[in-house]
């Protein structure tokens, strides 16, 4: 199996791009991501590789980074999600777009992606959820989440919104939803 390629760029294609590799060249299809930060064709690059064995051929998909591919097998794995729509996917939004959206569970921004619909939003959300964010280490958890937890806890207790928003600004980032409610609540008993 193919795992990267390193050699040099002789021709762009949108979404497809062909790289020679000691004589030899190789058609690969790339996100756009990838595909807008490759040189000038005629210049040495190098791409991470998912190599695709059908019935009907080998394919060649790649990617500038680590967390471009990993996210690309993810979503090979959805059930009804092929390398094309994958490749939407990931042309449509970043890597930690991606991994936000997912954290926040926000099928809003999936729906944006030229061929994606709230239903296929709504199972991507629910089969990626927790899959990403885990093993990318540039993708960021929720914190918003947790504060949003935080704030709606306090309105249950019966603080208004302007008191359990200022409590919320106050506490320190990346606060547990646990943690932050506590603190919250030591804060409102002082004023």
């Amino acid at each position: 199996m193919i795992g990267r390629l390193a050699g040099t760029l002789l021709s762009k294609n949108p979404p497809q791009v062909l790289i020679d590799v000691g004589g030899v060249g190789y058609d690969v299809d790339v996100p756009m991501s990838t595909y807008y930060n490759l040189p000038a064709s005629g210049e040495k690059t190098v791409l991470l590789i998912h190599h695709a064995v059908r019935e009907d051929g080998h394919f060649l998909y790649g990617f500038a980074s680590e967390g471009e591919r990993f996210a690309f097998r993810q979503l090979l794995k959805i059930s009804g999600i092929g390398a094309r729509m994958a490749l939407s996917v990931l042309s449509g939004m970043s890597v930690d777009d991606l991994a936000d959206a997912v954290a926040r569970q926000e099928s809003g921004r999936l729906v944006k992606v030229p061929g994606i619909g709230k239903k296929t939003a709504e199972r991507l959300l629910l089969e990626l959820k927790g899959k990403l964010a885990d093993a990318l280490p540039n993708a960021k958890a929720a914190p918003a989440d947790s504060h949003h937890d935080i704030i709606n806890a306090l309105l249950a207790l019966g603080y208004n919104d302007r008191e359990a928003a200022g409590a919320v600004k106050a506490l320190p980032a990346g606060t547990a939803t646990a943690d932050g409610i506590r603190q919250a609540l030591k804060l409102l008993s002082r004023l």
